[in-house]
């Protein structure tokens, strides 16, 4: 049995296959029988307190806002390790999947800010479908094995790097709250010891880990959401390290990598998947936030990505890479559109505050999205690319 465990933790899918298993399981939850044991689980009040420092949330919002910080401080590391030597280390190789990153935020935007004009609510989940799951991405394109070309799983990936950056500035901006100078004093006061250390060459990565859990109640405090301490934090892990050391960076991102792929996003997936289904029709689906987010994704992000990709090869501002057809990266362009992981967190963000119960409506959209997006993309990529890609 454990090595049936082993062999499965090491396929390429294997994130993308819990994060399908614990989103399913949860919605079997949310339609049975025991759809109020799912409901008194997520929402269960937890509290740390010390002194007159205390934070009490339900157990979803522990997740949302503590757990999920973790994945945001992987996904700094990722984006660190890439802007200094990685695939967006120089405007010439990031033109491309930049390109197609603007294009995929700006197009499934605008999308869904069209078909919800005029509501001011609905008109607060505008981000929702801009996202994208890399997990989920790569875990479908890993099915097609050997055929996939290496540049082809660099664009999607690095397409993806710059849509996380997109999510991050969005939500630093559009979706804070109800600020406290005395909590963004806090969080300063902490970037300025994870500044300090990092020009003295601090290598150990317990003071970094501790300052920033710190700056993660601070800036939880503050009204900013707090995910974004994570990605602050690995801003200031060094990625460089004296001859025969390894890389802090590269350590922790080792580190976290297991954790946040087989544990905290499948987990994030079931607390926050859990769509109940009675009395669901076709209208349910055409309600102008469910449309707006499943067309978002699915026309959006191929038309923005796709689009802007062949405009900025066309133009001269980026090469298409040799090994690569108008038709693989039109299949990768779908499988942008599979949202799943960040356009829920988006979602629970743009309207945890609006007062209105938009929740089922946005879920259901994102799933319907998705789904789409993930099986046109794999079918495409299964039609135009070779029997085996070329060996590089």
């Amino acid at each position: 049995m454990l090595q049936v465990i082993r062999h499965f933790l090491k396929l390429e899918s294997a994130s993308g296959i819990l994060l399908v298993t614990a989103a399913i399981l949860a919605m079997i939850a949310a339609n049975s029988p025991l759809a109020w044991l799912y409901d008194s689980l997520i929402t269960i009040p937890f509290e740390i307190r010390l002194g007159e420092v205390g934070i009490d949330k339900p157990l979803l919002l522990w997740i949302n806002d503590g757990l999920m910080a973790l994945f945001f401080l992987l996904v700094g590391l990722e984006l660190k390790r890439e802007i200094v030597c990685g695939q967006i280390s120089s405007l010439r190789k990031a033109a491309l999947p930049l390109a197609g990153a603007v294009g995929g935020m700006l197009i499934p935007a605008l999308i869904y800010v069209w078909i919800n004009w005029g509501d001011a609510v609905a008109m607060q989940g505008w981000a929702i479908p801009a996202a994208t799951d890399i997990a989920f991405a790569l875990a479908i394109l890993a099915l097609l094995g050997d055929r996939v070309p290496a540049s082809l799983r660099i664009l999607l990936v690095s397409v993806a790097i710059f849509d996380d950056i997109g999510a991050i500035v969005i939500i630093a901006l559009f979706y804070t709250s109800g600020l406290s100078n005395m909590a963004l004093i806090a969080a300063a006061a902490c970037l300025l010891a994870l500044f300090f250390m990092n020009r003295r060459g601090v290598l150990e990565k317990t003071p970094y880990l501790l300052v920033g859990l710190v700056m993660w109640v601070a800036v939880l405090k503050s009204g900013v959401h707090a995910t974004l301490a994570g990605v602050v934090l690995a801003m200031f892990i060094p990625y460089r390290a004296p001859d025969g050391e390894s890389s802090p960076l590269e350590e922790l991102e080792h580190d976290l990598d297991s954790g946040v792929a087989y544990f905290i996003l499948p987990l994030f997936a079931f607390a926050n998947a859990g769509v109940t289904l009675k009395g669901v029709s076709l209208d349910f689906l055409l309600h102008p936030v469910p449309l707006g987010v499943a067309a978002g994704l699915f026309f959006g992000k191929q038309l923005g990505v796709f689009g802007f990709c062949w405009l900025s090869v066309k133009v001269g501002l980026a090469k298409l890479p040799e090994d690569l057809s108008w038709g693989s990266v039109y299949g990768a362009s779908l499988l942008c559109g599979i949202g799943f992981t960040m356009s829920l967190f988006l979602a629970s963000l743009a309207f945890e505050t609006s007062g209105v119960n938009l929740l089922f409506d946005e879920r259901l959209g994102i799933i319907a999205g998705s789904l789409i997006s993930g099986l046109a993309g794999y079918f495409i990529l299964r039609a135009v690319l070779p029997t085996k890609a070329a060996v590089p």
